[in-house]
């Protein structure tokens, strides 16, 4: 019998999340709190057991996929954690937050040593936590490859790679407006080697993929985390980290090399992020059925391109943290160009009232769907913590936007 195509078409896709916006933006006003520990239904095999860690009341905790792990619906993102700015996390962990998110680049490794010396502080800290670190820089190891190899060729073959290149990015529309939006400094510019490396895949992959040192370069990167982190294994493994195309998740040597630091009690999970074209990736991800977790950028903008490969992914017992959720809408951010006014206006039409700052909105806007597991905040301070990690367990019937 044969079987059905999965393939999909990115327009297709494109349009289907434009009408989830207005299908998912019911209206309704009021807030309520669930109770406390509050655990979201999981789309995963019954088999699978919970794993909880840091179980606190007051805090909602929502499954990650197949994984089982029992996660905080706010979880502590890297960027404002340093060594001298780590100690006001013992309040969240109070709160009841039991996950770390940390990479080698977050503060050329400080954030991960940060989080090393908390742990440290107390006895048995580390099985209070679930921690998660990348393979930061491995995507731009590979590419570097496959432009030695493009600088190489004569004029003609690279005009006709550039020009596939452009054709696969209009073709997918990765920079449709409401779909792309820009989190940081230069994230578009990464597209262009990213759609330069899937157009010369086809004739010059033999000569890349396979390499021993990309194999290296994963172990070598686990391995400086670990050091750092203080400890002997991570929960999850991200890699890539920052993932631009589908092809990405394709790499055999991020597979075999994971199987092999599984084995070694290394890591447990694998998973990746993606800012640049969330949705075919995400959706790439449910096909191939390698990964068990992805942390995708997901907001109130590009939301509803994202609905339906959520549903796809977390059918497949995917577990998908938000990322960039506020960052959509958060106007003080120091990377950023200014925010649009609309997107403020967006955000306090579909959840009214003056008792919340956009960003907050934002993360209580991503909760409302139940198949995000939770969404990554950066805790600055007591006072972050404590408005973050505030909306948690809430309940709002979100407004037309």
């Amino acid at each position: 019998m044969s079987q059905p195509d999965h393939r999909f078409s990115r327009r297709n896709l494109l349009q289907a999340g434009a009408a989830a916006v207005t299908a998912t933006s019911a209206s309704g006003t009021s807030v309520a709190h669930a109770a406390a520990a509050t655990v979201a239904a999981p789309e995963v095999p019954p088999e699978v057991p919970a794993e909880w860690r840091n179980r606190q009341p007051g805090m909602a905790y929502r499954r990650l996929g197949r994984t089982g792990l029992m996660v905080s619906e706010v979880v502590c993102g890297g960027d404002p954690i340093t060594l001298e700015n780590y100690r006001h996390l013992e309040i969240a962990l109070e709160l009841g937050l039991n996950y770390f998110d940390t990479a080698p680049q977050y503060n050329n490794g400080d954030t991960e040593r940060a989080y090393g010396k908390l742990m440290a502080v107390k006895a048995g800290r580390r099985n209070q936590l679930f921690i998660t670190t990348k393979v930061s820089g491995f995507t731009q190891m590979r590419e570097r490859l496959y432009r030695d190899i493009f600088a190489g060729l004569p004029g003609e073959k690279q005009s006709a790679i550039m020009k596939r290149a452009r054709d696969l990015r209009e073709e997918r529309a990765v920079e449709k407006p409401g779909y792309f939006l820009t989190y940081f400094p230069g994230q578009r510019e990464q597209l262009d080697p990213a759609y330069v490396r899937v157009a010369m895949m086809p004739a010059y992959a033999e000569k890349v993929e396979g390499s021993a040192p990309f194999r290296k370069f994963i172990r070598e990167s686990l391995e400086g985390s670990l050091q750092r982190l203080g400890t002997d294994h991570v929960d999850t493994l991200m890699c890539p980290h920052g993932a631009n195309t589908p092809e990405e998740l394709e790499c055999p040597e991020i597979l075999e090399t994971f199987k092999a630091l599984k084995q070694e009690g290394k890591v447990r999970f694998l998973g990746f992020t993606a800012h640049n074209d969330p949705a075919g990736l995400l959706s790439a991800a449910a096909r191939g059925g390698q990964y068990d977790v992805v942390m995708l950028a997901y907001n109130v903008i590009n939301g509803g391109y994202l609905e339906a490969p959520i549903r796809e992914a977390t059918a497949h017992g995917i577990g998908v943290i938000g990322m960039k959720v506020a960052h959509a809408v958060a106007t003080h951010h120091k990377a950023l160009q200014p925010v649009p006014q609309w997107r403020i206006d967006k955000i306090n039409r579909i959840i009214p009232g003056d008792e919340m700052k956009a960003p907050v909105k934002a993360y209580l806007w991503a909760l409302q769907n139940p198949r995000i597991t939770a969404v990554i905040s950066n805790l600055w301070d007591e006072t972050h913590i404590r408005e973050n990690l505030g909306v948690a367990g809430k309940k709002v019937q979100l407004q037309a936007a």
